[in-house]
């Protein structure tokens, strides 16, 4: 059997490193792909030790466009299709900031990023002949409250954190439904995921103020350990081929179909959300 090249953004810590550490396993050949060497260098040890997999490194940057780019080439150039694509870094931040390119950092780094990653890795997923894009997307994308704005997705006008999060979380689950549909002749199955609340790393990192952070940890004896909140997507990255988990375009939540809000129903919004995303990369080049 060939082994399986998976691909894992933000496998430093948490959920991403145990997605990393649970495929890497079952014998798939797995890159992390990361955006702080230190950490992604002992990231890159402690999978290796823990799985007694193959595992590899790639530097990614998902606020830089070029970074992105940069990232895919070097992917490209080293692989000849890729099977799984496990799109799971992300951030929240208390104040509004801009990515390298100019755009709000929540918004780029949680959609613009991964979706220029992802359709620049079109190729070698159809390459793969059944290849699995999971995004790590979230229940919070119930606080963006009647859906996208499409006249202020920048924040300018007005910015709040969860407000925000949640916004970006709901374009991950719009941007999964609309991959599965614009790229089902190429056999790629898209997927996205609540993990939960999961005890990590995730808002200690400077992306939350202190009040926030401590917030969030004084919650971690009620959250689920990074393990089990990479239980779904390792599921979805390995189902086998024609069964219920293998539904492109669905939205799960420990291991069942998730709640889906209103507004992410709209499948009009999906395909606007895609066209929209690519003009707003077309203009930074």
């Amino acid at each position: 059997m060939t082994q399986r090249t998976v691909i894992v953004t933000g496998a430093n810590s948490g959920i991403g490193k145990e997605t990393a550490v649970a495929l890497a396993s079952q014998g798939d050949r797995v890159v992390i792909a990361c955006r702080n060497p230190d950490r992604s260098a002992a990231a890159l040890a402690e999978i290796r030790e823990r799985s007694g997999g193959s595992v590899e490194s790639v530097a990614l940057d998902l606020a830089s466009f070029a970074s992105v780019r940069a990232a895919a080439a070097s992917i490209t150039d080293r692989f000849d299709r890729v099977d799984v694509l496990v799109n799971n870094a992300g951030l929240v931040l208390s104040k509004r900031a801009v990515t390298e390119d100019g755009f709000e950092m929540t918004f780029g780094v949680n959609h613009l990023g991964p979706f220029l990653f992802t359709t620049l890795l079109h190729d070698l997923l159809a390459a793969a002949g059944n290849a699995r894009v999971v995004t790590v997307a979230s229940e919070a994308h119930f606080f963006a409250v009647g859906g996208l704005p499409w006249d202020d997705l920048q924040a300018v006008r007005f910015y709040n954190v969860w407000l925000t999060y949640g916004r970006s979380k709901l374009a991950n689950i719009l941007f999964t439904q609309e991959l599965a549909r614009r790229w089902a002749s190429d056999g790629v199955v898209a997927s996205s995921v609540h993990p939960g609340i999961v005890a990590s790393n995730f808002a200690a990192d400077g992306d939350t103020s202190t009040f926030m952070s401590t917030g969030l940890r004084l919650l971690k004896p009620m959250t689920r350990t990074p393990s089990q909140g990479a239980d779904t997507s390792v599921w979805l990255a390995t189902a086998e081929p024609g069964g219920d988990p293998t539904r492109s375009g669905t939205y799960w939540s420990s291991r069942r179909p998730g709640r889906l809000a209103p507004w992410a129903r709209r499948e009009v919004d999906g395909a606007r959300l895609w066209t929209l995303s690519e003009e707003l990369i077309a203009t930074s080049s």
